[in-house]
């Protein structure tokens, strides 16, 4: 691993119960949200989608996900 690349840790651990009832059918880190494409277009990602991507562009090539007990999808 070169000096510009890292690990990132992501915690997607909970329940989500701040953003109910949005997060009563879908974990909170799957929620879609909208982002702009390279040319400028928007299109619609899960939020973990969007973060993964950034942190990938900035140099992490490892990845930890912190999930709860029973997490069924990520």
């Amino acid at each position: 691993m070169s000096i510009s690349e890292f690990k990132a840790v992501l915690p997607v651990a909970g329940l989500g119960t701040r953003m109910l009832p949005a997060t009563k059918e879908q974990p909170k880190e799957m929620l879609p949200v909208f982002a702009k494409t390279r040319d400028g277009k928007l299109c619609v990602k899960p939020m973990l989608q969007l973060i993964f991507e950034q942190l990938y562009e900035n140099g992490a090539r490892e990845f930890i996900f912190v999930v709860g007990r029973g997490k069924r999808t990520v």
